[in-house]
């Protein structure tokens, strides 16, 4: 099997890198964290959907791309390398099923493990497992989000989380939080987990390479920290854990399996989350100074760890797998 990126994939990746960083640079990203979350850029919202990325794996004769699994995990890494903010997973996954997703015109979010993000801001709101959602998020409590630039709510345990009806205006009839029938809970959506994991390995890639370009370039001693064995170290095995996370993330975009996507969910985290631990720690004191935008890294990372089911769950799906296999 060959993971190499064909030229057209890599045309994708090069134009999501180029249009992001023309829409959505250091000064954009300043001035949305100053908003605090309010305020989504309804124009670069309508940019994306025009761009089709959301439309991306929809079939051509639906006004879609028609491309596969790779090529949307290659837009949501250029996504996470830029802390894109907004859902933009639940819009994605909304494409072809809530009107106006596909475009940009309609922002669609979805509850997560009892969480939803941008819900003030979002005109849909579906079940985490990727149905048709429920009633609505009325009753949703906000709460204190580490990263400022995915707001949260809570949905109250006694309201249903679980798929029934069709998607609906933000705390209207028809959204999340209306009567739902009785039931277990659907599992999240692997499609959820796996394009999260794809942000998070961009997130992670791109802390790697800020760590190396301040280690090259800041001096102590005389010389580039980055002459010092420690810091060669923490750079090292930042880039070890990418390239790990990487391999899985790519492979379980072509196989689709849940077992691979579980696993690569597992090494996106870790990457996203101690590469940036440790780029805090190559800027030393700098990085945590709020004018730093390595915190910002981090704490996206953090909350996406919520996303698409707990890291628990993954793992308690893979040892499931295993412990099947060895039965067999």
């Amino acid at each position: 099997m060959d993971f190499q990126l064909t030229e057209d994939q890599r045309a994708l990746r090069d134009g999501v890198r180029a249009l992001l960083a023309g829409r959505f640079g250091p000064e954009p990203l300043r001035a949305a964290v100053a908003r605090g979350g309010r305020g989504l850029d309804r124009a670069l919202w309508r940019e994306l959907g025009g761009a089709g990325f959301f439309s991306l794996r929809l079939p051509e004769a639906d006004g879609g791309a028609g491309l596969g699994l790779p090529e949307a995990v290659l837009a949501f890494e250029e996504a996470g390398r830029v802390l894109l903010p907004g859902p933009l997973v639940a819009t994605h996954l909304a494409a072809g099923e809530v009107p106006g997703a596909a475009t940009g015109e309609t922002v669609v979010t979805a509850v997560y493990g009892g969480l939803v993000e941008w819900l003030d801001e979002s005109d849909a709101v579906r079940d985490g497992a990727g149905g048709p959602a429920a009633g609505g998020a009325a009753d949703a409590v906000p709460l204190s989000s580490v990263d400022p630039l995915t707001p949260l709510h809570r949905v109250p345990e006694s309201l249903p989380t679980g798929p029934t009806g069709q998607a609906g205006p933000a705390g209207g009839a028809g959204s999340v939080g209306s009567p739902a029938p009785t039931g277990p809970p659907r599992p999240p959506d692997p499609l959820v987990t796996l394009l999260t994991a794809a942000e998070q390995l961009g997130t992670a890639a791109r802390t790697c390479e800020t760590a190396v370009q301040h280690a090259r370039t800041r001096e102590q001693f005389g010389q580039p920290i980055g002459a010092f064995q420690a810091v060669k170290h923490l750079c090292a095995q930042m880039l070890v854990r990418v390239e790990l996370a990487r391999a899985a993330v790519y492979a379980a975009a072509v196989t689709a399996d849940p077992m691979d996507i579980a696993a690569a969910r597992l090494l996106a985290d870790d990457a996203a989350v101690r590469g940036a631990r440790d780029c805090l720690q190559v800027h030393g004191g700098m990085g945590f100074t709020w004018e730093s935008d390595v915190h910002l890294y981090l704490k996206r990372a953090w909350v996406r760890t919520r996303r698409g089911g707990t890291v628990t769950e993954s793992e308690e799906l893979l040892a499931a797998d295993l412990l099947a296999g060895a039965g067999r």
